[in-house]
Formats: structure tokens, sequence, C-alpha cells
């Protein structure tokens, strides 16, 4: 088997996944990843935002575009710099992803639910450490929060 066609298919599984458990709340993995983005950070400019979930700009300013809307995050203009769009999840944005919570969760379980521990474990290590070897091929470089154990 070709790993990238079981990368894409599990991918999908789980994208299937994700939307099956949070279909109550309209929200997309993507705009997800963003929304728990700022929920952790508070307020970032769209470059480190872009940075921080491994997605290109042009795609967070669309995203954003579609959860500004929908009342879920603020943008504002830099202090220093009007160029810069700062960005930060509204009382609405923050309660969402607060409720949201257990159905990702849930998600991210079924995924890997017949893995056992162990091999979750060595799984989501041999992911980290080929997201890292390989970000710099990535349109949109994603900032790794931990070093990959070898």
């Amino acid at each position: 088997m070709r790993p990238g066609f079981l990368i894409r298919r599990l991918h999908q599984i789980h994208t299937a996944l994700f939307l099956e458990e949070t279909q109550a709340f309209s929200i997309t993995p993507v705009q997800y990843s963003l929304m728990t983005a700022l929920f952790e950070h508070g307020e970032l400019d769209q470059i480190s935002l872009s940075e921080e979930i491994g997605l290109e700009r042009t795609n967070v300013a669309d995203v954003v575009e579609r959860l500004q809307a929908r009342g879920l995050l603020l943008r504002r203009q830099g202090d220093t710099d009007r160029r810069v769009k700062l960005l930060k999840l509204t009382v609405k944005g923050r309660n969402l992803v607060r409720r949201m919570e257990a159905a990702v969760q849930r998600a991210h379980d079924r995924t890997i639910d017949h893995l056992s521990e162990a091999e979750r474990e060595v799984l989501l290590a041999q992911l980290i450490r080929l997201v890292d070897a390989n970000n710099h091929q990535g349109a949109a470089p994603l900032r790794l929060r931990e070093a990959p154990e070898a």
C-alpha cells in the first residue's frame, strides 16, 4: 500500500467522524483548528495563526471571514502596524469551543479506537516525527510545539 493514499483515506475517515460528532455546531475541522488556536493563545495576528495551524494565509483569511460573519471572532488592526490583522474569539466563540470539546474528543477517539493505548502513543509519535521531518515541504509550515521522540 501507498502511505500517501492511506494518510489521505484516514483523513477522510476522521473528517467524516468529526462532522458526524459535531454536526449540531456547523463547524468544519479547519474552523475548529483556527478557533482552538485562538482559544489557547487569546489573540494572534493572521500570520502567526497560519503558522499555528499549518494553513496558508489566504485560506486563514477566508475562514476568518466566515467565523466573523457568525459572530465567533473579532478582527482588528494592530496597534503599531495598521496592516497587521489581530484576531480573537468572541465570548460566543469561546463558549462554542468549550461546548464542542466532548464531541471533538469523541471523533478523535473513534479515529484511533482500534488501537491499544500503546499503539496510539506510537502512532502519534510517528506522525509528529513525519510532520516535523517534512514540515518544510508544505505550503504552510506548522509550528510544532513539542520535539518528536526518536
